[in-house]
């Protein structure tokens, strides 16, 4: 078991529809981190990397995710890192999910989430349908999770990962900036009530409707933000302790203390 991981947040501008330029950048960011003096042994990247959110998603969504797993696994095994892939828009049976990979050094994908809660203010629910499970995987011997972007507006969803054992939670998004208060405390909230790491990667830029802050975030068990990104194009990059997770679910014992047959 691997308690100690370097973790590196690629926050960039998504370019709406331009596929292969957002796959130009990712491989780009990706050797970047890779390259740096502390290595990776995760990256993250944001949500929706591929597209953005877009009005004819459909004619440009990964047909079952084929080029982005092919993409990911090479990029994965070429570097030697775990990815845990943002999100990206994939169309199976004529239907568009905004869905999550993650790949190991071997290049193979060890697990997939598809957003379970579709954000209406950007017509999400209009082009995409929501996944029906939650995302549970095991990186190093230790559980980790991944929600996406509006999935953390939801306690419930994150105490059940919490509940299953997840001490690392990874949350790629499209947060605008008339909300970054919002980002900012839920994120850290999510981290406390659930003693456990919180790993989030915010885009830039603008689309259509909105402009997107950056202000990528790395949260201890305690809520603490490690390390936090501007409004530019970045590499966050920190170490984590796994160890601390325990120790803060020792000391403050909410697990213990719940009452569910009460709520």
């Amino acid at each position: 078991m691997k308690l100690n991981w370097n973790i590196s947040c690629l926050q960039f501008d998504v370019k709406q529809g331009l596929v292969e330029e957002n796959l130009d950048k990712v491989k780009e960011m990706i050797g970047e981190a890779t390259s740096a003096p502390h290595k990776p042994d995760v990256i993250l990247l944001p949500e929706m990397w591929n597209t953005s959110f877009i009005k004819n998603v459909s004619s440009l969504a990964d047909v079952y995710g084929e080029k982005t797993k092919q993409f990911i696994s090479e990029m994965s095994k070429k570097h030697d890192v775990h990815i845990v892939a943002g999100s990206i828009s994939e169309k199976k049976n004529d239907k568009v999910h905004n869905i999550s990979y993650v790949c190991n050094p071997d290049g193979e994908f060890i697990a997939e989430y598809s957003k379970i809660h579709l954000f209406q203010l950007m017509y999400e629910d209009r082009y995409y349908v929501g996944g029906n499970g939650i995302g549970v995987f095991e990186m190093f011997g230790v559980k980790a999770g991944i929600v996406i972007c509006y999935d953390i507006r939801f306690p419930e969803l994150v105490r059940k990962l919490a509940l299953e054992g997840v001490k690392v939670l990874f949350v790629p998004a499209q947060w605008p900036d008339v909300r970054l208060q919002h980002w900012r405390t839920l994120l850290m909230a999510r981290a406390i009530e659930n003693q456990m790491y919180v790993v989030s990667c915010n885009r830039i830029g603008s689309s259509e409707r909105e402009n997107f802050p950056g202000h990528s975030m790395i949260i201890s068990p305690w809520g603490e933000v490690i390390t936090e990104a501007e409004d530019k194009e970045t590499i966050l990059q920190t170490k984590i302790d796994l160890e601390l997770v325990q120790t803060v679910r020792n000391t403050i014992p909410v697990f213990e203390d719940r009452r569910p047959s009460l709520y």
